[in-house]
């Protein structure tokens, strides 16, 4: 009579150790941050995907997967892994970013443009400002670089931060000198007053 008790004690047992032998999806991911840091890149691939293929909603494992491709130099690679986190998690925004930096190394610079500019404007954060107003910067774009310090400025205005509203008018300044006559603010039209108290705000860095 205790048969079926004890088949089901050892069938019970048997799941359970089955289940204690199958990582979940973040243990996976913690051992590929592992493999990485040993510089074990493809051992890191390998658990990344095996991540995703126990949860395909595992984030850390699609934005670790497309960092590490973009890093062994795998850009195409790395676009599509970060395509595919966004078809399954539209919010997932740092892909945007990531996206954006594969195209970079693409050579695809309007559409990674296009891209962390649509992440800096999601996610309101000024590591995206800096990021995109140096790729102008390392362009020549000193046009366009200026635009982007303008909004790292009001950014930092609207937060009250000051170390960083000090650099970012510092930063303002400076390109406003480079861009001299391509600046509309900075050099006005004599008989415009309004182009001229552009030019004053221009020159104080904002």
């Amino acid at each position: 009579m205790r048969l079926p008790v004890v088949a089901t004690t050892l069938a019970l047992s048997l799941l359970a150790s089955q289940a204690r032998a199958t990582p979940s999806s973040d243990e996976l991911v913690r051992q590929a941050r592992a493999h990485e840091a040993a510089h074990e890149e493809d051992v890191a691939v390998r658990r990344y995907m095996e991540a995703l293929e126990l949860d395909v909603t595992t984030e850390d494992a699609w934005l670790g997967l497309g960092a590490l491709r973009l890093r062994l130099g795998e850009p195409a690679e790395a676009l599509r892994v970060y395509d595919a986190a966004l078809v399954r998690l539209p919010l997932l925004r740092p892909a945007l970013a990531g996206r954006a930096r594969a195209f970079w190394a693409l050579g695809r610079r309007g559409d990674a443009e296009a891209a962390l500019e649509t992440y800096a404007t999601l996610d309101g954060g000024v590591a995206a400002l800096r990021e995109l107003a140096a790729w102008y910067g390392s362009e020549g774009r000193a046009p366009a670089q200026l635009s982007v310090w303008r909004r790292i400025l009001r950014a930092a205005v609207d937060a009250t931060d000051e170390p960083l509203e000090r650099e970012a008018r510092r930063m303002v300044r400076a390109l406003v000198i480079l861009v001299d006559s391509a600046d509309p603010a900075a050099s006005p039209a004599a008989t415009d007053p309004t182009r001229r108290g552009l030019a004053a705000i221009a020159r104080r860095g904002g």
